[in-house]
């Protein structure tokens, strides 16, 4: 290591450069996560994983990252803050007329933001190298935002960003837990942050109480085929019938363990444009959206992270939401209108709602929480 590289220094000029790109926190750890890997494969041997086979690939690269970017010794884990202002989420959750989409997807897909910024941060690294510096080494500065094998919110919570909550995301006692994270592998040996955030969840069970298809076999753990933002987004196929009137008007994931958490009373609302709600998704009814052509979905879907579900998959989900909804001739007329034009999935989960529909004086069953104790402006 040349002498005139001034390691401490650099440690803190990363991180006033990743303030500077937006990052709310940035910390840095080793690569040691030998206790993740363990639960990790504990998880997996119980199946909890579902479909998403990508979870058990690559070996060993999720839990060691210098089997994933040979050469790499430390983590710079950053996050950025992404909950829009006023999007009024306890009232649209609250109303089953409305179409729920949770509050990360709102906007732009997250992952171009914070990866154009990490790549910004990782050139700043690199041209601060001195020029007695072995430059083969540069391109090991890799940026990464929960596009591969790497175990985010393990690295985040060893790098000081926060604690592992009971239901499974990170904590941060200034900040609550809306917020993305991200890495940059590095094969520079910069000095480690010591986490300030033990773990402060408590007795509190909120999270685990307000859940509306009990994912949480235990504290800590989830299982995701339970869990709503599995099911209506990473699930391809059917959603069980045991967990559609529970979904309610949810048709993009979920987010009730974090507005239930006491912490989020200290989260910040994001300042950044693009992850501010597009195209009345924050507020729109669910037959609107369902009346979406597929050019429509396109069109008002570019850029976003909902994409990734595919028009089928948005049907799907929306059709849930209107059998959950109260009977309404509105709705069963767009139920009848869009059955011949869709798969034969979508028109399963048509059947069902109109089924719903049918139903004399139907009084949901779903768990619809008055989360009074959620986000405060």
């Amino acid at each position: 290591m040349p002498n005139s590289l001034d390691l401490n220094q650099l440690a803190a000029d990363i991180k006033v450069w990743g303030r500077e790109l937006g990052f709310q926190q940035v910390g840095i750890t080793d690569i040691d996560l030998g206790d993740a890997e363990i639960r990790l494969k504990e998880w997996l041997a119980k199946g909890y994983n579902g479909t998403m086979e990508w979870m058990a690939a690559h070996d060993n690269k999720r839990s060691r990252p210098a089997d994933l970017v040979p050469g790499t010794v430390r983590v710079i884990s950053v996050r950025m803050d992404y909950l829009p202002g006023d999007t009024q989420q306890i009232k649209i959750l609250k109303d089953p007329t409305k179409a729920y989409i949770s509050r990360y997807t709102l906007g732009r897909d997250y992952h171009k933001l914070i990866r154009k910024r990490l790549s910004v941060l990782a050139k700043q690294i690199d041209d601060a190298l001195p020029a007695d510096y072995p430059k083969q080494h540069e391109w090991l500065n890799r940026a990464f935002v929960d596009s591969a094998p790497v175990m985010e919110r393990p690295l985040a919570e060893k790098a000081g960003l926060g604690w592992s909550g009971k239901h499974t995301l990170i904590i941060n006692s200034n900040a609550g837990s809306w917020f993305f994270l991200g890495e940059i592998l590095t094969f520079l040996p910069l000095p480690v942050d010591q986490s300030e955030q033990p773990n402060q969840c408590g007795a509190c069970s909120a999270c685990l109480k307000v859940c509306p298809t009990d994912a949480f076999p235990q504290p800590y753990e989830l299982d995701a085929r339970r869990c709503i933002s599995y099911l209506t987004i990473e699930n391809k196929g059917t959603i069980p019938l045991e967990f559609r009137e529970p979904i309610g008007n949810r048709i993009f994931g979920c987010d009730d363990c974090q507005a239930i958490c006491p912490w989020n009373k200290y989260a910040q609302f994001t300042g950044e444009t693009d992850f501010l709600p597009r195209h009345g998704l924050a507020d729109s009814d669910l037959v609107t959206l369902f009346n979406w052509s597929e050019a429509e979905y396109l069109k008002n879907t570019e850029g976003s992270a909902i994409r990734r579900i595919g028009y089928e998959g948005w049907l799907r989900n929306i059709a849930i939401g209107l059998g959950n909804a109260p009977s309404d001739a509105t709705i069963i007329a767009a139920l009848n209108a869009k059955r011949p034009t869709v798969s034969a999935l979508v028109q399963e989960h048509i059947d069902w709602a109109l089924g719903q529909q049918a139903k004399p004086n139907y009084r949901r069953k779903r768990k619809i929480q008055n989360t009074s104790r959620a986000i405060q402006s």
